[in-house]
């Protein structure tokens, strides 16, 4: 495993929709773990391929319960409101208000190529929410209602 870039506010990438993945081969899975290690070492919540300039349908999502990867996800449904500060690895020392759903359902495939789905409320259907918006080229910041700046030293 390694840690990878973390591609930052600016660069096209992030504004970019992401291809599929067909084939979850050796290196879909070191770039699987790299993201697990890279968000991890970051104290960060998810990371999408993207986020590291890999332009397929990957993220990774931890909230503290050990990471969820999700190859070609797709939420099926979602329910409820909620409110809340939202910041990103892609754009340190910057959040933002953001409205999303309260309750999401998403599927996809895991590492193993497996039909899997998850259900999560509050801060991890907001983590399903942000990190899917990554792979269609949608940053928190083009949904957000106000943005800030503050020191990351806090």
């Amino acid at each position: 495993m390694a840690l990878r870039n973390i591609v930052k506010y600016g660069d096209e990438i992030l504004k970019k929709k992401c291809r599929p993945v067909t084939d979850i081969n050796d290196r879909i899975q070191v770039l699987i773990d790299d993201m697990i290690e890279t968000v991890h070492e970051a104290n960060g919540v998810g990371l999408a391929a993207p986020q590291v300039g890999v332009l397929r349908r990957i993220f990774v999502v931890d909230i503290g319960e050990g990471p969820i990867v999700l190859i070609n996800p797709e939420i099926v449904e979602t329910d409820g409101v909620q409110d809340g500060e939202e910041g990103c690895l892609s754009l340190p020392g910057r959040a933002g208000q953001v409205s999303r759903p309260n309750y999401v359902k998403i599927k996809g495939l895991d590492r193993n190529g497996n039909e899997v789905e998850y259900e999560g409320t509050e801060l991890l259907a907001r983590a399903f929410c942000h990190e899917n918006d990554h792979l269609d080229g949608v940053l928190y910041i083009d949904r957000a209602e106000e943005t800030w700046e503050y020191d990351e030293e806090q």
